[in-house]
């Protein structure tokens, strides 16, 4: 039987290591709303630099960092911020922006890619001379990677073409870059160089680098002056944070460089599923930690799915009402991948899907029975 439980379902589930907790153990602090922790204020500084931006500012979760940073440029009610159909700050940020800030979204489309249209951005651009009229254009966001888009890579060309087009239009640019250094290491561009166009940048730090909580927001100072204002008045400002800040210096310091690993045990997953006649999954595509797979068959639905590789120890999550999603992070192992594919592999077969809901209806012991005899 096996005990050890492969967790795909996302990288917001990584464990803190044993570096990350002795550091948080050791940590100096003291009180950061007083501007006073010293851990908080080197791994501040460290992101800073290691972003190309003059200030940073740690916060407790991605969405207050997008939050924070979006409210900060766009701070006159009304305001409005163009950003992508499919973005994270779009879909799944409970509509902050609009709830909380009064900042109006006009979207534009995904490409499959994680791109928008140049010429669509610009079209999007509100007149200045319909204010009567309409909202005010005053921010551009991006997002790298993309994660709806599969984990697509932006690349700083591109980018560069945005802040050019934001500029020119007299807007900023925010970049969610929640797995921006998935891109830099995909990309093997430097991360400074991937945001350079961008005048602020929120990081997540309890991802894929591993670290228990928090974001950090990077920007010039003026801009980080403001954030943390902002940061204070959603209740983000924390006492001690030093003891977490601790955790994510050693994140960043040891977990970056075992990203192009988790990219490479996703494309081996996306060739193994490729491989099964049921789905549909285009492994070329595959650039980061993130494999999205199209079921063919309609009798099998993603929820089933889970359902019968969760009795196998195997944690996954739909993505759609027909497709699902595997992510990779430092804790899978090559064998890992090769056990999912193998419950996957045996699991595909409808009728084995259905004797294991029925079984899993029945008792526990016969979901045992039949878990292990496949």
């Amino acid at each position: 039987m096996v005990t050890k439980v492969v967790d795909l379902r996302s990288d917001t589930v990584t464990k803190p290591t044993e570096a990350m907790r002795a550091a948080m153990a050791a940590a100096d602090v003291d009180d950061d709303v007083l501007g006073a922790d010293p851990t908080a204020q080197r791994f501040e500084a460290e992101m800073a630099k290691l972003m190309g931006k003059e200030a940073a500012l740690f916060v407790p979760s991605g969405t207050m960092a997008n939050l924070v940073s979006v409210l900060v440029h766009c701070d006159v009610r009304g305001s409005e911020v163009i950003l992508g159909d499919n973005s994270h700050i779009h879909i799944y940020e409970n509509g902050g922006i609009s709830t909380i800030g009064g900042v109006h979204p006009r979207t534009v489309k995904n490409n499959p890619d994680g791109t928008m249209d140049i010429d669509k951005i610009v079209a999007a651009i509100r007149n200045r001379a319909g204010a009567l009229l309409y909202p005010t254009t005053r921010l551009i966001c991006l997002e790298n990677t993309h994660a709806n888009c599969g984990g697509k890579c932006l690349s700083a060309e591109y980018t560069d073409k945005v802040g050019e087009v934001a500029k020119s239009h007299g807007l900023k640019l925010h970049i969610d870059g929640a797995r921006i250094f998935n891109a830099s290491v995909a990309l093997g561009v430097p991360v400074d160089r991937l945001v350079k166009a961008a005048d602020s940048v929120s990081v997540c730090l309890s991802k894929g680098l591993g670290a228990p909580v928090g974001s950090v927001i990077v920007g010039s100072q003026a801009f980080i002056d403001k954030a943390k204002i902002l940061r204070k008045t959603l209740g983000g400002g924390m006492r001690q944070i030093g003891v977490v800040c601790a955790a994510a210096y050693v994140a960043v310091r040891d977990t970056v460089g075992k990203l192009a690993d988790d990219h490479r045990k996703a494309k081996a997953l996306a060739e193994g599923l490729k491989k099964i006649k049921q789905f549909k999954v285009d492994s070329a595509s595959v650039e980061t930690n993130m494999v999205f797979f199209d079921i063919m068959d309609p009798r099998i639905s993603p929820d089933r799915l889970c359902q019968v590789l969760e009795q196998r120890n195997v944690l996954a999550m739909p993505a759609s009402s027909k497709s699902m999603r595997f992510v990779l992070h430092y804790q899978i192992s090559d064998s890992d991948v090769k056990y999912a594919l193998t419950c996957v592999e045996v699991c595909k077969s409808l009728e084995y899907i259905h004797l294991s809901l029925l079984a899993f209806n029945f008792c526990d012991n016969t979901v045992f029975m039949f878990s292990e005899s496949c």
